[in-house]
């Protein structure tokens, strides 16, 4: 039995519309993987945002005009020249 051509019309047909599925499929998983790209890489922005807040905190915190204080308010004190020993690692 030999296909006529009203079957054929209708396999490449079925073909072509399997194709187009396909195609759609794809471009919709693309646009999803995009949206969710822009997502990451907001989120990614805003993390980095927190993290420079967060060193610059840490960098002030750091600082002597906030460390003197609190010690001092603690009884310590800032050492002076001679209390200051510098140590040489020997063999190195």
């Amino acid at each position: 039995m030999t296909l006529k051509g009203r079957h054929w019309v209708a396999l490449w047909l079925t073909f072509l519309l399997l194709t187009l599925v396909w195609v759609q499929a794809r471009q919709t998983a693309a646009l999803v993987s995009a949206d969710q790209l822009n997502n990451l890489r907001a989120a990614r922005a805003a993390l980095e945002a927190s993290k420079a807040e967060q060193t610059a905190r840490i960098r002030a915190a750091k600082s002597r005009s906030v460390l003197v204080p609190r010690a001092e308010s603690l009884g310590l004190r800032a050492a002076v020249d001679s209390e200051i020993v510098f140590l040489e690692l020997l063999g190195g």
